[in-house]
C-alpha cells in the first residue's frame, strides 16, 4: 500500500477487534481504535501504533465524528469494522427493558450507524464496510433471544443496504458480514457457569485469530456472508430452513453445550486459552 488508508474499528480495545485492529496496521492502514472503555482503547492503540477514540457506537453523532477524524488524519476511509457488541444470556422475559435495550442499540443500531457513517465517506473513492455478526444473526439460538433479534437486525441491514448499493449503482463500495460462532473472548471466560450460554458452546470453539483470518480473506475477496466454520454455518441455515428441525435439535445441542462448559471449568486456568473443539 503506497499510500496510507483509514481503517476504523469499533469495540477494538480488546478481543477480536483489538487483533483486527492490529492486522490493519500490519497491512499500512492508519487505524482509529475505538471503544466505550476509554483506557483499553488507549492501551491498545498504543501497544500497535494506531489512533485511540472513546466511541459509544449507539451515539449516531459520535460516530459520524469518529468518522470525519479518521478522513481528517488519513485523508480517506477505506475499511469500517462494526465488531462492538454486547451479549447478555437468558429467556428475554427474565431481561429487564435496559438490558435488552442495550443490546439491540449496540449490536444493531450501533452496526447501522457504522455502517451509514462509512458510507457517506466512501462515496466517490469506495471502500468496504466488515460487520461483524454471529451465527445467531441466521438461525434460533436459546438462552440468547435478544441476542439473536439484534444480530438478525444486524445482518438484514447488512445485506439489505448491500441491495441498495447495487440498485442505486454502486459498484465500488461492499459490505461483508463475517459470522462466527462462539468464540473464546472475554465476552464468553465469565459465561462458563451460565446454562442460559450452553449454545454458544456447542459447536468448535473459535479463537479471535480465526475471525481475523476470515476479515482478512473478505478484505481480500468481498462477500456478503462468511460462516464460521462453514459446516455450522450450513446447519444453522437448514435450520433456519426447517424450523421445527431446528427447534428439534436445540436440546441436543445445548447438551452438548453443557457437556464443554463443564470441560472448560474443570481445566486449570492457564490452558482455557486453548479450549476444547466441541466434544
Amino acid at each position: 500500500m503506497t499510500a496510507k488508508a483509514g481503517a476504523v474499528v469499533t469495540g477494538a480495545g480488546r478481543g477480536v477487534g483489538k487483533l483486527v485492529a492490529r492486522m490493519l496496521v500490519e497491512r499500512g492502514y492508519t487505524v482509529l481504535v475505538t471503544d466505550v472503555d476509554e483506557a483499553s482503547a488507549t492501551a491498545t492503540a498504543t501497544e500497535i501504533g494506531a489512533i485511540a477514540r472513546v466511541l459509544d457506537v449507539r451515539n449516531d453523532v459520535a460516530v459520524q465524528a469518529a468518522r470525519d477524524d479518521i478522513v481528517t488524519r488519513a485523508g480517506r476511509l477505506d475499511v469500517w469494522v462494526n465488531n462492538a457488541g454486547v451479549l447478555v444470556t437468558g429467556p428475554a422475559w427474565e431481561q429487564d427493558a435496559a438490558t435488552r435495550r442495550l443490546m439491540i442499540e449496540v449490536n444493531a443500531v450501533g452496526t447501522i450507524n457504522g455502517t451509514v457513517a462509512a458510507i457517506e465517506a466512501m462515496r466517490g473513492h469506495g471502500g468496504h464496510v466488515v460487520n461483524i455478526v454471529s451465527l445467531a444473526g441466521i438461525t434460533a439460538v436459546a438462552g440468547e433471544a435478544v441476542y439473536a433479534a439484534s444480530k438478525h437486525a444486524a445482518i438484514g441491514f447488512s445485506l439489505s443496504t448491500l441491495a441498495d448499493l447495487r440498485l442505486a449503482g454502486v459498484r465500488n463500495i461492499d459490505i461483508s458480514c463475517v459470522c462466527p460462532d462462539g468464540i473464546w473472548t472475554p465476552m464468553l471466560h465469565d459465561k462458563l457457569d451460565d446454562p442460559a450460554a450452553a449454545l454458544s458452546f456447542s459447536g468448535t470453539l473459535l479463537q479471535p485469530a480465526d475471525i481475523v483470518t476470515a476479515v482478512a480473506a473478505v478484505l481480500g475477496k468481498p462477500k456478503p456472508v462468511t460462516t464460521i466454520p462453514r459446516w455450522r454455518g450450513a446447519l444453522s441455515r437448514f435450520a433456519d430452513t426447517f424450523p421445527r428441525f431446528g427447534l428439534r435439535a436445540i436440546p441436543f445441542m445445548v447438551a452438548q453445550g453443557r457437556r464443554t462448559q463443564r470441560k472448560l471449568s474443570d481445566a486449570s486456568s492457564g490452558r482455557r486459552g486453548t479450549p476444547p473443539d466441541g466434544s
